[in-house]
This record gives structure tokens, C-alpha cells and sequence, in this order.
């Protein structure tokens, strides 16, 4: 059986050598070969300290290492849904990559039969440590195992420190200060016993998170073990929440959700477009007076024809109809962001449905005709 070490890292890439040393030293099944999730704005420091200061070959050759398959292509950068390598992981959307991009290669490596996981959630971000322990339980195997590895305290976050040496060797301590023996460095690996949930889980499910995002992923099995649904409406995050996954929208799209929820609630049938669509105000009122309860930009007053202050008075002699492609776009905008985050079973619950009557078209909250619970809050 091949055994691959998969490890995060972040601005530490000292967790890599430390993992490896302690493997070898503690007699723990050492990997054939390994891989490194990280991001754009790190990777660099991960190829300095390892290959351009030659810090992993100097641990290979002091303490013995056996052959290891490792090398600038083991290194996986963390891709936007465009498969473009993002910077680094502090914005929300990044966030959301790096847990999909993280999911789907634990995905790929325990499908391979053949091949044992050492996953390590020592480096990188807590976020990264959290989603690589998650995916192991979902996808983890009894061969898989998981670890965290530990330096003494004097010389955790040092910079030139990569592992015990065998003999004395001088370096510059934490922040600058004092020095430290690297021959006297402790690196204990501990072994994080987890929940293995794979074969507990519905195959079908399994099979889909080659292709699923994380928060597909999560809100399918939430949906699964809940006995109703609930949709939570937060209208100061413009926020849309279900089966504990949030999914964020714009303040003009969450203002659009929630006029066309209201109608759908009021009459069943939403958003009639029909031949004399565009020769009224009514649409583009209604809508306008949830964009002033949301805060809107006021660019969307301005695509009216009016200012949010002649609004708010009640000066509404330019105001203008609201165009059948505005109802579209918006429609379109929103349900992507659903099925982006959602199962298509749970998108089709709370999207934005569209039925053709004859020549109009109705345009309403599938969660109102569902009958599912819905708070606006």
C-alpha cells in the first residue's frame, strides 16, 4: 500500500519538516510521498525554506530519511471556481475555495484503494485545519489516519527552526531574541483520533463530492437528518440561510427575494410579466419600498428614475417601470448563488421558480408554494 503525508500550510512551512521528522523518529509508518495544500501568497515561503535554503534535504541526509516523492509539482494551490490559484484565504469567497478545493482533494486521494492518508492539520489557517479534519470524517477510511504535530514553546514560530538536530547548532531565537540550541528542540506528533463517517453515509452522497461544494455537501446531510426545512431570512446580513448553510446576497438582490416572497405569500402566483408589464410603476414601487427597508445602493434608485430621497417623500413623478430583463437578471443572479452553495434538490425548494401562462410569465418563491417554514427576521 502507498502511504501519502497530505499537509496544509500557511506562513509556517516549518510543520512540514517537523511532521516528517517526527514520523521517522517516533517509528510511525513513514509517507512514499507527499503533497502541500497552500495558497498563492505562501508558496513561497514553503519553496525557500524547504528547497532554496535546502532545509528538507539537510533533515533527509542528517537524520536518515527514506526516499520521499516530493517536489514543486506536490505542491496544490488552493483555485477559485475558475481554477485560477487565489492569494491567500481572507475573504469570505476564499474561504468558501478553500473548503471545496481542500473536500474535493481528500475526495481523490481515499478513492484510490491502493493508497493510506496521513493527513496532517498542523499548518495553514484554523479554517484550513478545520475543513481537512471534516473531509477526513466524511471521506476517511480505517487505513487514513490524523495528526497534529508540537514544538516546545521557545521554538514555535521561529523562524530558522525546521527540526531537532543532532548535534548543537545556533540559531536566532523568537522575536529576535536571545538564541536557541536546535539540538534541544522537542517535536512530539500527536495523533487525532477521529470519527469516520464514510460508510455511514448514504454511497450516492460519497460519489458526489467529487463534484459537490462543501456547502453542498453539508447542507445535503443536514437536509437528510432534518425532519423540516427552514428558511431563515436575515435582512440586516442579506442573508439567506437554510440547512445551516448562509448564503450572502447583494442588498438589491436580497430586496428582490423578499418582495417577490411577499407577493408569492400574498397571492401564490408572485410576479405576473405579462403584455402590460412595462406600462406601470406598480413593480418597481414595491420593489423600491424593500430596497429602502434594506439599505439599497443608490444606484438602484437612479435605474428607476428617482432618488432615494424623492422616495422617501413620496416624489414619485420620475419613476419609471421596471423592465422585463431586470426581473431576469435578478432571478438569474440569486438562483446561481443557490446553486452554488446548495444541493439542486434543496435549490429547487427555495429558488426563484418560473412558470409560462399562456403569454405571460409568473415569477414567485418556491418556498411559499412548498409550505416550508420561513422567518424573516
Amino acid at each position: 500500500m502507498k502511504n501519502i503525508l497530505l499537509a496544509i500550510t500557511g506562513a509556517s512551512p516549518q510543520v512540514v519538516t517537523e511532521t516528517l521528522y517526527a514520523l521517522h523518529t517516533e517509528g510511525k509508518t513513514f509517507p512514499d510521498e507527499m503533497f502541500v495544500i497552500t495558497t498563492t501568497s505562501t508558496k513561497a515561503m514553503l519553496m525557500e525554506g524547504l528547497f532554496d535554503n535546502g532545509h528538507l534535504a539537510a533533515l533527509q541526509k542528517e537524520h536518515g530519511l527514506p526516499d520521499l516523492k516530493f517536489d514543486e509539482s506536490h505542491i496544490w494551490l488552493i483555485e477559485d471556481e475558475d481554477g485560477n490559484p487565489i492569494d491567500d484565504a481572507k475573504t469570505i469567497d476564499d474561504q468558501t475555495y478553500m473548503a471545496d478545493f481542500i473536500t474535493h482533494k481528500v475526495f481523490e486521494l481515499t478513492n484510490q484503494e491502493d493508497v493510506a492518508i496521513h493527513a496532517s492539520i498542523a499548518g495553514g489557517r484554523k479554517t484550513m485545519a478545520f475543513y481537512l479534519g471534516y473531509a477526513m470524517s466524511l471521506l476517511g477510511r480505517p487505513q487514513d489516519t490524523l495528526s497534529h504535530v508540537f514544538v516546545n514553546d521557545e521554538f514555535e514560530f521561529v523562524k530558522d527552526f525546521y527540526y531537532p538536530t543532532k548535534t548543537t547548532n545556533w540559531i536566532t531565537g523568537k522575536f529576535g531574541k536571545g538564541e536557541l540550541d536546535t539540538s534541544q528542540a522537542q517535536i512530539t506528533l500527536a495523533e487525532i483520533p477521529f470519527v469516520r463517517m464514510r460508510q455511514s453515509v448514504d454511497p450516492q452522497l460519497i460519489t458526489s463530492m467529487g463534484e459537490a461544494s462543501f456547502s453542498q455537501t453539508v447542507a445535503t446531510m443536514n437536509s437528510t437528518h432534518s425532519k423540516s426545512l427552514v428558511l431563515d431570512l436575515y435582512q440586516k446580513a442579506k442573508t439567506i440561510s437554510v440547512s445551516g448553510v448562509d448564503i450572502k446576497l447583494t442588498a438589491k438582490e436580497f430586496s428582490f427575494y423578499i418582495w417577490l416572497l411577499k407577493l408569492t405569500q400574498k397571492n401564490n402566483n408572485g410576479l405576473i410579466v405579462d403584455r402590460s408589464f412595462e406600462d406601470d410603476t406598480n413593480a418597481s414601487f414595491g420593489f423600491l419600498s424593500e430596497c429602502y427597508k434594506t439599505g439599497t445602493d443608490i444606484r438602484v434608485y437612479n435605474a428607476f428614475g428617482i432618488e432615494p430621497e424623492e422616495f422617501r417623500d413620496g416624489k414619485l413623478q420620475g419613476l419609471i417601470a421596471m423592465e422585463r430583463a431586470f426581473v431576469q437578471q435578478n432571478r438569474s443572479a440569486i438562483n446561481k448563488k443557490l446553486r452554488r452553495a446548495l444541493p439542486s434538490e434543496l435549490v429547487k425548494k427555495i429558488e426563484i421558480a418560473s412558470d409560462k401562462d399562456g403569454h405571460s410569465q409568473k415569477y414567485y418563491i418556491a418556498a411559499v408554494i412548498e409550505d416550508i417554514e420561513i422567518n424573516l427576521k
